[in-house]
């Protein structure tokens, strides 16, 4: 019997009608047949719909991409968080979801999810390390007996200040309560120092979330290995007056306060250092506490922070971290300034590629503080300054070199700035940068390695309007003049003055097949919340690689820790690496260059 659901269609197309039975015996059924082709095309499919057969899921925005899967979530989460959320997704939602699957993670294989941890930690790969911190405290919350004991362990090298210890300390104290395995971890992080450094913990981190190292102290029982640790932890726990006040002002003040030990209970002379520079009457004195003890700004009575005297005693030995955060502050207050001795410092700092490594300085820290520097004012506040070209250009340099050293694929790559609203609406690390803001600095480092190279952003066309299936001029494209002889602050300009539009990440491999191009390598940096286009990026690249290059490789640049890729989980030639990972241009470079 005929099933009557299937009664007069034909498979084949409309405009060939075949006569017979079930067949179209005019025109006007044959406009009425249901083309399965269009509807169930594996080769051109709108963005709106999946592409049949596939694992495709919807999208935030609506549109069709595939899932990362867990492990490569919980890769994004350690590298760029959740802070902040992004266009489509709120900070609350995003953090949910990410949390899940981190947990997931934890429980499939904690040691695996304690070991990525400390390598990404340890390593310096991610721009903050509050999203290590909170995954190491996801572990001890729902890790197995082997992880737990993994995560403690090493609670010291993922938690390397005072903060982090205190972030750690607030994170756990949300997911669990205070067992003798977690106590125990507390208490090797402060026995395990030295108390020279321990002594400088103590003064530079002393609070932060409501936590300071008195209530660590007392939850964790620590047992004190020498006689100086233990005059430290006293020190902790009541300041200066566990001590004798009057036994302090006379050591701290008497002629051999620069021995390496106070004789009041073996204190460390830096924290004697620091009791009295908050009894400093004038600037003299507290210069001459920096210079002796290398105090460092944290320790210093905020009504000396506005003295270029105490700025110039600070930046001989800030550590680097704490200088490119402060260059407004000492541009401010007049000690930075053309020519000047203390932006001769900077330079040559910001130009030692050995420091910038041993000081574990992020791309990303280098890139903010340019963008906030050239400026002239701060993101908050009503701090203004006239920023030193010199110390700009010094910035710059550093950004480049603070990514490990790339060796060039050597083949034509495309670099494809996806500069859609969805772009401009996500911060980076839920920092003052967009998304779309920071993949062109991101791209410029594969530029200035790679000789054959060329830089395009897709959205609306200069014209205005949508771009993608919304047409208007050269659909989506605009041509972007970029150089890495350019500063990243000029960069960041043009690309805020491109148009936003809607999202077709298909663009840039149709583009070049247009254009008849020859491209080894599509790299694209996106949020992968594609949807405005007739025809999905795997598709598209498909097409090119039938008609141009054959081995055409594509790599997709996560800029947003959503759990969404346009990368094609099944061909071996789509690579999804995680933006602003340090070792992501290194990993571009090697995945085009390798057929």
């Amino acid at each position: 019997m005929t099933n009557p659901t299937f009664t007069n269609l034909s498979v084949v197309p409309h405009h060939t009608p075949v006569p017979g039975v079930g067949g179209a015996h005019n025109e006007k059924e044959a406009n009425m047949a249901i083309n399965y082709a269009k509807l169930f095309n594996r080769r051109v499919t709108p963005q709106s719909q999946p592409i049949p057969g596939s694992t495709q899921g919807r999208n935030s925005a609506g549109g069709y991409s595939w899932a990362v899967d867990d492990w490569a979530r919980f890769d994004r989460f350690l590298i760029l968080g959740a802070e902040g959320g992004t266009y489509y997704i709120g900070e609350r939602d995003l953090v949910k979801q990410t949390h899940d699957a981190v947990v997931r993670c934890i429980k499939a294989d904690g040691v695996r999810a304690v070991n990525r941890i400390i390598e990404i930690s340890d390593s310096g790969r991610a721009p903050k390390n509050d999203p290590a911190i909170f995954a190491l405290a996801l572990v001890s919350a729902h890790g197995n007996a082997e992880a737990k004991a993994l995560a403690f362990q090493n609670l010291s090298k993922v938690c390397r200040i005072g903060t982090h210890l205190f972030h750690f300390a607030e994170y756990v104290n949300a997911l669990r309560g205070w067992g003798r395995g977690l106590r125990n971890a507390v208490g090797r992080w402060y026995v395990s120092r030295e108390a020279d450094d321990l002594a400088h913990q103590a003064v530079k981190y002393q609070q932060r979330d409501g936590w300071s190292h008195a209530d660590l102290l007392r939850l964790a029982h620590p047992k004190a290995s020498s006689r100086e640790h233990e005059a430290v932890f006293r020190w902790m726990l009541n300041g200066a007056d566990a001590l004798g006040e009057r036994e302090v002002k006379r050591k701290i003040c008497g002629e051999d306060r620069v021995a390496k030990y106070s004789a009041v209970g073996g204190l460390p002379k830096f924290i004697g250092a620091f009791e009295q520079v908050k009894r400093a009457t004038n600037v003299i004195q507290v210069v001459k506490l920096i210079d002796e003890f290398n105090l460092p700004r944290e320790a210093i009575p905020t009504q000396w922070l506005n003295e270029a005297k105490v700025w110039e005693a600070l930046l001989e030995r800030m550590p680097m971290t704490a200088m490119i955060r402060n260059l407004g502050k000492m541009t401010s207050i007049g000690l930075v300034q053309p020519f000047s001795d203390a932006a001769k410092t900077i330079v040559r700092k910001l130009g030692d590629e050995a420091l910038l490594n041993r000081a574990r300085i992020h791309p990303l820290a280098v890139l903010i503080a340019e963008k906030v520097y050239a400026q002239g004012r701060g993101d908050k506040g009503s701090l203004t300054w006239k920023p030193v070209s010199k110390v700009i250009d010094a910035l710059d340099a550093a950004f480049y070199a603070t990514f490990q050293n790339v060796e060039p694929c050597g083949k034509p790559v495309l670099l494809a700035l996806d500069v859609s609203g969805s772009m401009d609406g996500s911060k980076i690390v839920g920092s003052c940068l967009t998304a779309r803001e920071a993949s062109a600095a991101m791209a410029l480092v594969t530029a200035a390695t790679e000789p054959e190279c060329e830089i395009i952003a897709f959205s609306a066309p200069a014209g205005g309007g949508y771009g993608g299936m919304h047409g208007g001029g050269e659909p989506g494209i605009t041509r972007v003049t970029l150089s890495p002889r350019m500063r990243l602050d000029d960069v960041i300009k043009r690309i805020q003055a491109i148009p936003m539009g809607g999202t077709d990440c298909a663009l840039p491999m149709a583009w070049s097949r247009r254009n008849r191009l020859k491209v080894s390598g599509f790299i694209t940096y996106t949020d992968s919340e594609t949807w405005a286009g007739n025809i999905h990026p795997a598709q598209a690249l498909r097409q090119y690689r039938s008609e141009f290059v054959g081995d055409a490789k594509a790599v997709v640049v996560g800029m947003t820790s959503n759990g969404f890729t346009i990368a094609d989980p099944n061909d071996r030639g789509m690579l999804d690496v995680v933006g602003f990972d340090t070792t992501a241009p290194a990993v571009i470079a090697d995945f085009v260059r390798n057929s």
